[in-house]
């Protein structure tokens, strides 16, 4: 994402107040509409509209796994993107929106680090950007992954969490509806969402006019 997001108690990444969950939501809301602008150049103009995938009928998914304990996320992994990327602890900003990592770092995936930590039960969100002026971001790619594929996320305690795509959509930047994006799909589930621009690049408003959100599940552990 282009301007587009710790607990250390043993609760603190599963569970948020009502209250809590409402100023997050607010945040990324804002964060959905505002926060998607990006400079212009060859890639952001290239990223085009995309159709969200969603998921098939009758797709056959693996059963979900039992939620981990918490641990703090080190590395993401895509192997259908080709996607090896550091992981880095990111608040909010003034704005109350998901602070992403620094334009400098276009191949560093930030983590919510106030929320769900990846693996343990809940919403565990992560951000990336697309594009910069010169050349694609490590979520670049996220708008084409389908149901069924993979994403692991290697972990402080020695596990590699895998998680199963089961949803990808476009969601606009207009009427943006954080609960749709960020909201929990199951209960009691251990979640990720992937989170970065999509939709056209318009060159007037120097911003994307959507966000593409990436839903996977839990669906075991391994190397």
């Amino acid at each position: 994402m282009s301007d587009d997001a710790d607990g250390t108690g043993p609760g603190s990444g599963r569970l948020m107040t009502v209250a809590a969950w409402g100023v997050l939501l607010l945040g990324l809301w804002l964060w959905g509409r505002e926060l998607t602008a990006v400079p212009p150049g060859p890639y952001g103009a290239a990223a085009g509209d995309v159709a969200a995938v969603g998921r098939p009928a009758g797709a056959e998914l693996p059963p979900a796994a039992a939620p981990l304990g918490n641990a703090r996320p080190l590395r993401v992994d895509i192997p259908e993107l080709g996607v090896q990327a550091p992981v880095v602890g990111r608040g909010l900003n003034r704005q109350g929106a998901v602070d992403p990592p620094p334009y400098d770092q276009p191949g560093v995936v930030g983590w919510y680090q106030n929320g769900t930590r990846p693996g343990a039960a809940g919403t565990a969100l992560m951000v990336g950007h697309v594009d910069t002026e010169t050349r694609p971001a490590v979520f670049y790619k996220v708008s084409t992954m389908q149901p069924g594929e993979t994403i692991r996320v290697v972990r402080d305690d020695g596990k590699v969490a895998h998680f199963t795509v089961d949803d990808v959509r476009v969601l606009p930047r207009d009427d943006f509806d954080a609960r749709q994006a960020y909201g929990p799909r199951q209960p009691g589930r251990a979640e990720l969402r992937l989170i970065t621009c999509g939709g056209t690049f318009d060159r007037a408003t120097r911003s994307y006019t959507a966000n593409v959100v990436v839903s996977a599940y839990l669906t075991g552990t391994g190397p």
